[in-house]
């Protein structure tokens, strides 16, 4: 998946992944509320993510669904992150993540597991 969205763009995608499915208004109310946004700044970004396929629009009412995860959109933002800073090399990109971290015992322990089983997964 190739879908970049901008930081607004996040912005109508954390109200509809927090919320579920929100009209237009409701999301123009609530995007007001918590970062000063007027409709018009709110319905044009609305646009802008439904002509970029992130959000579906159904009726009545201009209902707004997430036509895409959380999860779809980390996954997509990590691979462009790897591909520009880390020449597409996980392993240096995990190996900068890790530098400097002062991880606990639980995190590591977490880590580990993780790469236990995408070990298992794949053999």
């Amino acid at each position: 998946m190739k879908l970049k969205l901008f930081d607004s763009e996040l912005k109508i995608m954390e109200t509809l992944w927090k919320h579920g499915d929100c009209t237009a208004g409701q999301m123009a109310k609530m995007l007001k509320d918590e970062i000063g946004w007027n409709r018009n700044t709110t319905y044009t970004v609305i646009k802008k993510c439904i002509d970029k396929g992130a959000v579906v629009r159904l009726e009545p009412n201009f209902l707004c669904r997430a036509a895409v995860t959380r999860q779809e959109i980390q996954a997509a933002e990590t691979e462009e992150l790897i591909d520009r800073m880390f020449d597409g090399s996980k392993a240096e990109f995990f190996a900068a993540f890790l530098s400097g971290q002062d991880l606990s015992g639980k995190e590591l322990d977490e880590l580990k597991q993780m790469l236990i089983s995408m070990e298992q997964e794949e053999g």
